[in-house]
């Protein structure tokens, strides 16, 4: 026969810590407020948890991704693939070119396309954020660079046309003002 735990403590191993902290907080006395700012706080906490859980995900995919293009981007996996092309094709003797010989081909292939396309996708992402910061850099840097010009991405079409025409403006007079630097000219106003 097995030793029989008391009902009362077998009910408090069971309740969580925190459950347990607002039972204390009631049977104290301590307003419905405390208590609730207790419960709050628990809540809160559940959600930096949360964020910080996805910022971890978020991390570990750049470090994977990061590293994965790295890894394919080099000419020994170019290699590595044309082997497994030259290994599947030379199978295909041995295999009667059937239709599950080409679907190993097919399979492979679709499957390593649609995952390198979120990889190359979060890669070029992360490059041309670290390329737009650096140019913001510089733009901010420079006297006499037209500030307004560091959010460029975010202009609308229409608006990125306009600034290609003024451009394109600018380079011609710099082409008729053969003789002088075009730099030293002031940008016309947007």
């Amino acid at each position: 026969m097995g030793l029989k735990m008391p009902r009362r403590i077998a009910k408090r191993l069971i309740i969580s810590p925190r459950r347990r902290k607002i039972n204390d907080a009631r049977k104290e006395g301590r307003s419905p407020e405390a208590i609730g700012r207790m419960i709050t706080r628990h809540n809160s906490h559940q959600k930096v948890e949360r964020g910080d859980f996805i910022c971890r995900v978020r991390d570990a995919f750049r470090i994977f991704a990061r590293r994965s293009s790295e890894v394919l981007g080099t000419a020994w996996a170019f290699i590595g693939a044309i082997v497994i092309i030259a290994v599947w094709a030379m199978t295909g003797p041995m295999f009667h070119f059937s239709d599950t010989w080409q679907l190993i081909i097919n399979t492979g292939t679709t499957i390593v396309t649609f995952l390198m396309v979120f990889l190359i996708q979060n890669t070029q992402n992360r490059d041309a954020k670290a390329v737009h910061l650096k140019l913001d850099e510089l733009i901010r840097a420079l006297q006499g660079a037209r500030n307004h010009l560091v959010d460029l991405e975010k202009l609308s079409d229409e608006e990125l046309k306009g600034l290609e025409e003024q451009f394109t403006r600018l380079r011609e007079q710099a082409q008729v003002n053969t003789g002088s630097d075009s730099r030293m000219h002031e940008p016309e106003k947007l």
